[in-house]
């Protein structure tokens, strides 16, 4: 019989390997998003935290296209918010609210957030998502709601607040705003912000069409326990990263 080979997430020699890893995935993240149209603008960011300095992140440049980005051109910034690496500017808004989250959640490796379009859609109704599918059971009891709105967010002060709407869950959706998810890695904060997309624009469809029935909270519960762990969302992220490297292979530059 032959060896069967499954992906297990890697271990690394060195600060610079592991650091050279999380940039890479950082990049791919960046151009799936692209692919998926989660860009809008200038919004958006994911951040993945510096395995050396542990209160600096690595995030993307402010203003470069998602579907341009490549592991070299992202920026490292401090906990003051100063681009340390980089010649590009950060947003402000994803220093306010990523910096807040790192430093609220030691384990958060990587957060994720844009403005995707089913993610703004199911914001608007102030409510978290129910347990309809087994795709949605990933976030059954592990994703927060921030039930407000004050504009752009560009203080820190308001960064803490979502951080604490976050607590220890997985997501939280910010009201009128969008979606933010968090993992132990870059391959699984990217995967679970891609999942739960797709489960909010699975719920706005049901809803338009009818009552959705719910899988009862036993069952809920179970199916997040088997798909909703932190190694499910590493090993489903790693289809999409073969994939978009084979596709556009200048992003690992």
């Amino acid at each position: 019989m032959p060896d069967l080979k499954i992906p297990l997430p890697p271990s690394f020699s060195s600060v610079e390997e592991e650091r050279q890893y999380r940039k890479q995935r950082l990049a791919a993240g960046f151009r799936l998003f692209s692919e998926m149209g989660f860009d809008e603008g200038v919004a958006g960011h994911i951040t993945a935290r510096d395995p050396e300095l542990a209160d600096h992140f690595w995030v993307n440049p402010f203003a470069m296209h998602f579907g341009h980005i490549r592991a070299s051109d992202l920026i490292l910034v401090n906990h003051s918010g100063e681009v340390v690496q980089g010649d590009r500017a950060v947003n402000t808004a994803a220093f306010a609210i990523h910096s807040q989250v790192h430093a609220a959640r030691p384990d958060a490796v990587a957060a994720a957030h844009s403005h995707s379009t089913h993610g703004r859609a199911f914001s608007t109704l102030g409510r978290l998502l129910d347990p309809i599918t087994q795709d949605a059971c990933v976030f059954y009891d592990d994703h927060g709601l921030f039930d407000d709105y004050t504009g752009v967010v560009l203080d820190v002060e308001e960064g803490k607040r979502i951080a604490h709407a976050l607590g220890e869950n997985k997501a939280v959706i910010l009201r009128n705003h969008g979606l933010l998810t968090v993992g132990q890695s870059v391959d699984e904060a990217v995967w679970w912000f891609i999942t739960m997309e797709r489960s909010c624009q699975v719920q706005l469809l049901a809803e338009a069409a009818g009552k959705p029935v719910h899988i009862d909270d036993d069952m809920a519960r179970l199916t997040s326990s088997q798909v909703g762990s932190h190694l499910a969302g590493w090993f489903s992220f790693q289809p999409l990263y073969e994939r978009i490297v084979r596709d556009q292979p200048d992003l690992l530059d």
